[in-house]
């Protein structure tokens, strides 16, 4: 029974690190996005402390464990 167990923390481990990962990449690529519309707004200021909130989200992903949920 342990073995089942442990396959499942692995596969658990797995998908957790997948959307980790895929989440991290979309505040990435958000934050990106966000910079390129504040080089072209009249009004930068509001989105680049919007990407500024992607990044640290970004940052912060790293560092969840599932515990955290």
């Amino acid at each position: 029974m342990a073995e089942a167990s442990d396959e499942n923390s692995a596969e658990f481990q797995r998908g957790w690190d997948a959307a980790i990962l895929a989440a991290r990449d979309w505040h990435e690529g958000k934050a990106k996005q966000v910079l390129v519309q504040a080089r072209r707004s009249r009004f930068p200021k509001t989105l680049e402390r919007e990407a500024e909130v992607h990044k640290h989200s970004a940052e912060m992903m790293m560092t969840l464990s599932p515990s955290d949920v």
